[in-house]
């Protein structure tokens, strides 16, 4: 197919990936972005010189191709921070993923006993079928390991019971690891190649992943195409499995533009909305049926130089609502105008229209602060200033419904001949940046080169970008914190 112009919906990792590519191969592209700036969850926002990420990003990945794009349009431009990352569960931090020996170590020897009996429960009293979250991780854990460092923070990321989670969620991140394989290993380590390690240190733009986005906007603008922000793709007009056009509604309007191919990475919800005439009922359904989990940040700036040495904690206490905690400063000073202070961002996962979501700011940052000093990591007196983020559709849901829900939206959507979704919420995947732009860059190559690729196929396994692959599974550190 001859493409002379395309539009890319979105301006996040995806859709600035797709549109460079698409200028580098001289082809007009238009970006239009619905907020005031680039980068999606990916883009970096800035409160009185303080400068803070929605949620985090280690710029580390295997794939070589987004790793040399990284460079190429940041340059010297990164700094490089050691990768640390800890639970904070009743005031001591635990090793993040989690380490069998440190845990129990941690938690003093009643608790130990306790976990080992409550695992010795659990496989006299195996739960057969395996169906939900729960099922898996208690059968492998016991259920006084997994009520203390799986229960509680999985189930504020996701606002859904464990039980309502797929065992099959748990197995992909867990692989297979027992509590006595990860004593034994611990205390008697495998000889071999056959020891996990995660990415000690990773690459970050010294102001944020924000910086990179707003550069490669530039690029594309460079390059002939063109980057329109608090723009809207509204309405996508389509006939005999051919997008036509596109209605875009800015402040001056609404306008509608022809194009040859389209590159999406809207929500599926929101995207089959747009196409007009209608889809078919069943995928209307289905697209309607996916669900997303929301977030707030409450940035609180506290007049501690050092709070802690982490990039974040996770906070496991079901007597607070946060979720994790990110140290701006120590993803790079040039985050935080005053050395004196720091910037601590409290992340909140909710669901548009909760009570959570719904709360006044000035209500959201008292609740933060008060928090912050249960937890005990400031106290209230510390906070000198703070100001509110939220951020809709961070993550889609894989509950127990959505697997034949997406079957349906992306069989319907296969049969158009130039359009394709990419990125985290155009394919519902839980897509780290790396993988996001990969999507981008392989439906590029389908599109123009004519290159056989299915992007929903491209791999997100959490461990394929943080991990050394080994041989033997037996000896990992527990990693399903999925946020």
């Amino acid at each position: 197919m001859k493409i002379n112009k395309s539009i890319v919906i979105g301006g996040g990792p995806a859709g600035l990936t797709a549109g460079w590519k698409l200028a580098k191969e001289h082809i007009d592209v238009l970006v239009v972005e619905k907020y005031h700036d680039v980068g999606g969850i990916a883009r970096t926002e800035e409160y009185k010189g303080y400068r803070f990420d929605i949620g985090g990003h280690r710029f580390f990945t295997v794939v070589n191709e987004v790793e040399e794009l990284w460079h190429e349009w940041l340059g010297s431009e990164f700094v490089t921070r050691p990768r640390k990352s800890r639970i904070l569960y009743k005031g001591k931090f635990f090793n993040y993923p989690l380490t069998i020996v440190n845990a129990l170590s941690g938690l003093g020897i009643f608790e130990s006993i306790r976990i080992i009996f409550s695992y010795l429960k659990a496989q006299v009293f195996q739960r057969n079928p395996e169906v939900s979250f729960e099922d898996w991780v208690v059968n492998r854990f016991g259920n006084r390991l997994y009520e203390i460092f799986f229960k509680t923070y999985t189930e504020k990321v996701w606002g859904i019971k464990c039980t309502e989670i797929r065992a099959e969620w748990a197995a992909q991140r867990i692989k297979g690891l027992t509590l006595p394989a990860a004593i034994r290993n611990a205390l008697f380590p495998p000889g071999g190649n056959v020891i996990k390690t995660l990415i000690k240190e990773f690459h970050y733009p010294i102001k944020g992943p924000g910086m990179m986005w707003q550069k490669v906007s530039r690029l594309i603008c460079d390059g002939g195409g063109r980057v329109e922000l608090n723009s809207e793709a509204v309405a996508i007009n389509w006939s005999n499995n051919k997008v036509d056009s596109v209605e875009i509604k800015d402040s001056s309007g609404t306008r509608t533009l022809q194009t040859d191919y389209v590159f999406s990475t809207m929500a599926l919800d929101d995207l089959i909305s747009r196409f007009r005439p209608s889809p078919p009922q069943d995928v209307v359904n289905a697209a309607s049926g996916l669900k997303y989990r929301d977030f707030i940040t409450v940035v609180l700036i506290v007049d501690i130089e050092e709070v802690f040495d982490d990039n974040w904690v996770y906070i496991h206490s079901p007597d607070v609502m946060i979720g994790r905690i990110q140290n701006f400063k120590n993803w790079s000073l040039d985050m935080v105008p005053d050395e004196k202070t720091t910037s601590l961002g409290l992340e909140y996962f909710c669901n548009v229209g909760d009570e959570l979501w719904g709360a006044s700011d000035s209500d959201l940052i008292e609740r933060a602060k008060l928090e912050i000093e249960i937890i005990g990591l400031a106290e209230q007196s510390n906070v000198i200033d703070a100001t509110v983020v939220r951020q809709v559709k961070a993550y889609p849901v894989y509950d127990v419904e959505y697997g034949p829900l997406l079957d349906t939206v992306r069989a319907w959507l296969s049969g158009f001949d130039n359009f394709h979704t990419i990125g985290r919420n155009g394919l519902h995947k839980y897509n780290n940046q790396d993988h996001s732009m990969l999507t981008a860059l392989r439906a590029v190559d389908e599109a123009v080169k004519g290159v056989d690729v299915d992007v929903w196929d491209i791999n997100t396994d959490r461990s394929y970008h943080e991990e050394v692959k080994v041989s033997r599974d037996s000896n990992k550190p527990v990693d399903i914190l999925d946020a």
